[in-house]
């Protein structure tokens, strides 16, 4: 069968998340979900999926996505039939929006946002929204859900990192003689100053809120819950570490730059080269003013077109 299965097959099959092994006689399935989390019935269905049509295996991704392996071609449409009826999909290759990698924020004590919630609402805006736009390579997103970055967002086209942002309240500060919140900071970034009140090094702090919760008589307080965007990451062959947007956003300005960042990509990308190529050829500067201003998304039916 093996023989028959000629090169434009193999691109297709690629296309729809279905790889070729080593031996070039079986094939991986790269199954697709919207945030890295399935529930008991998914799980038992890709187990018979394996089972009946694989060799049994199911490993998991460097990006938080399973792989069904040694299936043979004539078992393909079998196994994709059950994998639908599952609710779940193959894919997630090729040059266009990658699946979301989204870390376990949702629930993690050090969770600061619901990222399990917006690695939904990203898959289904952009990588669904975006899956018959070819890009000039491939583009990856991921979602942290604090400033530990278990995910790496950094290291993505673009990353998006939960946030809280301290501020002292001084009515409430008692100047006490051991300060719970400059004992508390994980960064060091509070230290109590000369009139014995906590002062927050903004070149430190990485807000991750730790602090907020730590001193007895509340005088660490929450000005915002945001998100922190970070663009141009690299991983690979090349390496680029990304470089922070200069503002903490809304949930809906930091999706709005995700979509201004595909756009620009689209529109001023290189054919076979990464964002991060991208932004180094126009400059971090003029990127950055097109993804803070709104001239992309006016422009989207042109771009796009």
């Amino acid at each position: 069968m093996a023989a028959n299965i000629t090169p434009e097959i193999r691109t297709a099959l690629k296309g729809a998340g279905i790889l070729s092994n080593r031996d070039m006689e079986h094939f991986s399935i790269r199954i697709i979900t919207e945030n890295g989390v399935l529930n008991a019935q998914q799980v038992a269905a890709l187990t018979e999926v394996a089972r009946r049509y694989g060799d049994g295996s199911i490993a998991m991704t460097a990006r938080m996505t399973l792989e069904l392996g040694g299936f043979r071609y004539e078992n393909l449409a079998s196994a994709r039939e059950l994998i639908e009826q599952a609710g779940l999909e193959t894919g997630g290759t090729g040059k266009k929006v990658r699946p979301v990698v989204a870390c376990k924020g949702t629930v993690c004590v050090f969770g600061l946002i619901d990222t399990q919630a917006l690695g939904t609402e990203i898959h289904k805006r952009f990588y669904e929204g975006y899956q018959d736009v070819v890009l000039p390579h491939k583009f990856k997103i991921a979602v942290g859900g604090c400033p530990n970055n278990c995910v790496k967002p950094d290291l993505n086209d673009v990353g998006i990192i939960g946030q809280r942002i301290p501020k002292l309240n001084e009515e409430k500060c008692r100047q006490c003689k051991k300060c719970a919140v400059e004992v508390e900071c994980p960064m060091s970034a509070a230290a109590v100053s000369e009139n014995k009140m906590p002062v927050f090094d903004e070149e430190i702090c990485n807000n991750c809120g730790r602090c907020i919760t730590k001193c007895p008589f509340g005088a660490a307080e929450e000005t915002m819950t945001g998100y922190k965007v970070v663009i141009g990451g690299r991983w690979g062959k090349s390496i680029r570490i990304g470089t922070p947007l200069n503002k903490v956003f809304t949930k809906e300005e930091a999706l709005d730059v995700v979509e201004k960042a595909i756009l620009l990509f689209k529109e001023k990308g290189i054919p076979g080269e990464r964002f991060s190529t991208t932004i180094e050829r126009l400059g971090l500067a003029n990127v950055e003013k097109e993804l803070i201003g709104n001239g992309l998304l006016e422009r989207k039916a042109e771009i796009l077109a």
